[in-house]
């Protein structure tokens, strides 16, 4: 299988200070839970600074003088100290990460309740994989700098800072020589941020890209197995897993070349310190207890400096998840309520389509002055070759789409002027493929209709003849249905969509292939129930089964985007224009 568009690495603008501000923004709700945070850290390294300090004092002064009772009590203020410095590291610990979880919690819903905002055309140029990608693992990717990495920034740098201080205070020549290293690590860093933040970008994408390939391998496994590709598809599986890896491995190796560099270049300055301080105490310039205490402090600057190099690694990748969840959040839905969109009041059912144009895509138009009314209760049928245009009509019905030329009202309300939530709540569909949620049969039927009742399931289930299969399942209504129906054939599956729908009550219904899995016998069992439910309610029926929509009051022939002939059954089979020409074809194929 050819690499198409679900492949292609999603190129994004790089990572800015932007989207560094606009993350720590939205922690603005937990300052109070930092501030707390960083006090701890403080008063942890505020006792953690100490330690060396008292080691000086005891050397040059308890250990000098033989001090034993000196020394029992610097060391009882010595484990105190290191006491408090726990206890307030494991408290800080607590405190992040509860508000790093409530955040990667909140960001996630966000996430979520945006996509269920977003335009259908947006799922129609996305796979699932990558969408699931960004609101599940690039969350995970900011979730570990927001527990950790930003309070230990800031705690780092001004412990660095704090540390550099007190070893000018301590000895300035031995502080000096030190830190002459600090130069070559800080340009060691700068170049080697670019490609480190380049390769975990690539780890972005390549899993992306691997997630969306495993579902859309998931979703088609039928025809996997039908078209025996197996084998093929298994040579693809590994081809993204090899990219995946190797992404991985780069960004990795790249990151983890900061620690020994860090540890080498601060090895070298301990060295130095070592070999002066050996002098220093020959010539009788320093104390053993200062020489001590420095190194002390010396080795103390490694932690801040590793953990500094590790949260840019951190942020590098905390931020090239965000870009991606970010770059969600700003996708604006191509379909939304105008400013003072009104609700639609209560349907009597008449549908207008006014010289209406619609295209997918530029210069590929579906829908070609469309010009149509339909009274309410009437029950138009839509036929036509594939492609001509019939689901187009129903998918704009219910606004999924927005029309660019002409208008489509209803009762004579534009529908672009109402709330979508209004419209949609008055029009029901029942598409040829029915999904089925993972839940009980019951919990399925009332999905558009939360608060029905159990006997208004149950008599919705009998009007479209489901009942008797539902009745004869282990627990009835409470059996539980895998996600996809997939302890269910085809045809229960629509017979359960088809209760759904009639639930819902709507006072438009589309009904597009409804019954084709449905066999002969369930199919005219339900045809009377189909023709009660639809009596009196404005119906759009889509079906390729000419003999399923006999009755209907009008049927319309759409051909290259408009209606080419439209009228009752008889009168266009007396017509002997394209639709007895339809339906003369598939009288031959049946017999």
């Amino acid at each position: 299988m050819a690499k198409n568009r679900y492949f292609e690495d999603e190129e994004l603008d790089t990572i800015n200070t932007h989207t560094l501000k606009r993350l720590l923004g939205s922690l603005g709700r937990y300052r109070l839970t930092i501030i707390l945070s960083l006090l701890l850290m403080f008063v942890a390294a505020g006792a953690g600074l100490i330690g060396p300090w008292l080691t000086k004092i005891a050397i040059d002064v308890y250990m000098k003088n033989g001090d034993v009772s000196g020394l029992i009590r610097i060391s009882i203020v010595y484990l105190v100290l290191m006491l408090a410095n726990s206890l307030c590291l494991r408290y800080r610990l607590l405190l992040m990460v509860r508000m790093g979880n409530d955040f990667i919690q909140r960001l996630r819903r966000q996430a979520f309740i945006h996509i269920n905002t977003l335009s259908f055309r947006f799922f129609d140029e996305r796979p699932v994989g990558k969408i699931i990608t960004r609101v599940m693992s690039n969350v995970d990717r900011i979730q570990q700098m927001v527990k950790h990495g930003i309070v230990n920034m800031i705690t780092d740098l001004l412990k660095l800072v704090i540390l550099f201080v007190v070893m000018f205070v301590v000895d300035s020549r031995l502080a000096l020589v030190a830190l002459c290293m600090t130069p070559l690590l800080v340009l060691f860093v700068m170049a080697v941020k670019k490609p480190i933040r380049h390769a975990w970008q690539s780890v972005q994408k390549k899993g992306s890209n691997l997630n969306a390939w495993i579902n859309e391998s998931i979703t088609g496994i039928q025809v996997t197995q039908s078209f025996v590709r197996e084998e093929k598809n298994s040579r693809i599986m590994e081809e993204q897993l090899q990219e995946n890896y190797d992404s991985w491995m780069k960004a990795v190796k790249l990151s983890v070349s900061l620690f020994p560099v860090v540890l080498i270049l601060n090895n070298i300055g301990v060295s130095a310190v070592y070999l002066l301080g050996y002098r220093y105490l020959q010539w009788d310039m320093i104390t053993l207890g200062t020489l001590i205490a420095f190194t002390q402090y010396l080795w103390m600057v490694t932690d801040p400096i590793i953990n500094l190099s590790n949260f840019f690694n951190e942020i590098l990748v905390a931020l090239s998840g965000a870009e991606r969840v970010y770059d969600l959040l700003d996708t604006e839905p191509e379909i939304v309520d105008r400013e003072n969109a009104a609700e639609l009041p209560p349907l009597k059912g008449d549908v207008a389509f006014n010289h209406v144009h619609f295209r997918y895509e530029e210069d590929n138009p579906v829908l070609k002055d469309m010009h149509f009314q339909v009274e309410a209760g009437e029950t138009i049928a839509l036929v036509g070759e594939t492609g001509a245009g019939k689901s187009t009509i129903i998918n704009l019905i219910n606004r999924f789409y927005d029309i660019q030329e002409g208008s489509l009202t209803l009762d004579g309300f534009d529908i672009r002027d109402v709330t979508q939530s209004s419209l949609r709540s008055q029009v029901g569909i029942m598409m040829q493929d029915s999904f089925i949620f993972s839940g009980t049969v019951k919990d399925n039927i009332r999905y558009g209709k939360l608060d029905a009742t159990d006997g208004e399931i149950i008599r919705a289930a009998k009007a479209v003849h489901a009942h008797d299969f539902i009745s004869q399942m282990e627990n009835g209504y409470d059996t539980e249905v895998k996600e996809g129906g997939s302890r269910l054939s085809v045809g229960q599956k629509q017979l359960l969509a088809f209760a759904r729908t009639l639930l819902y009550d709507p006072r438009i219904l589309i009904l597009d292939e409804a019954t084709s899995s449905i066999d002969t016998h369930t199919e005219k069992l339900l045809q009377k129930a189909v023709d009660a439910v639809l009596k009196n309610r404005t119906s759009f029926v889509i079906a390729h089964r000419l003999s399923t929509i006999r009755h209907a009051d009008r049927i319309f022939v759409i051909q290259d985007g408009r209606v080419a002939e439209q009228g009752s059954h008889d009168e266009l089979i007396k017509k002997k224009g394209l639709y007895h020409n339809l339906h003369e074809a598939q009288y031959r194929k049946v017999i």
